[in-house]
């Protein structure tokens, strides 16, 4: 699998998402706009993958929002004041995002590091050894069994009331015919 590059950076224009699919893999691009800015992060989203390379994965998101968050906030930062130093300040330039983009960082890295948290937790522990494998294996098994055996018992009931049905429809379809064509039906017959 190629390396997979995620992106963050301004970007003037409207609020969007999309996907883009690639093979087996797609991005999610996601627009969130702070102020007169926009941020676009391009995360990288396996579809089929073992847990270690989505912890991987992860893992490599969570740096690279670490990565993406400092040169943003770095960027966007205002400048220092030296004491004995005037600097002109642009009336005209927006207010400074700097906390809406630490907030926005903020909450990317806390969620990423959730997800980290829960693929690790989902990870075999140490103590999980061949034979208590194999026994929650057979246990699995058995419930697959049990499950295919409703699953039968189901199906042939079904299988006896599609039948029912389709006798009782095949009736109804003869008395109609009977009553079209003139004869009369069996129940309307006199008891002799």
């Amino acid at each position: 699998m190629g390396k997979s590059q995620r992106v963050c950076y301004p970007l003037e224009g409207t609020e969007e998402q999309w996907w883009n699919r690639n093979n087996s893999n797609f991005y999610w691009s996601v627009c969130c706009s702070i102020g007169q800015r926009f941020i676009v992060m391009r995360l990288l989203c396996t579809k089929m993958a073992d847990r270690l390379t989505q912890l991987q994965d992860a893992v490599n998101s969570l740096a690279d929002q670490f990565c993406n968050a400092i040169g943003v906030l770095q960027q966007c930062a205002p400048p220092a004041s030296f004491s004995n130093i005037q600097t002109a300040i642009n009336k005209d330039q927006p207010s400074n995002p700097t906390e809406e983009y630490a907030q926005l960082f903020a909450a990317l890295i806390a969620r990423t590091a959730k997800d980290v948290d829960v693929l690790i937790d989902s990870l075999p522990s140490e103590e999980s050894t061949a034979a208590l494998q194999a026994a929650s294996l057979r246990q699995l098994e058995e419930e697959n069994h049990e499950a295919a055996a409703r699953l039968e018992e189901v199906v042939y009931r079904g299988d006896l009331l599609l039948e029912k049905i389709q006798s009782a429809l095949a009736d109804i379809a003869q008395s109609q015919l009977r009553t079209r064509s003139g004869a009369p039906s069996q129940a309307a017959l006199p008891d002799s």
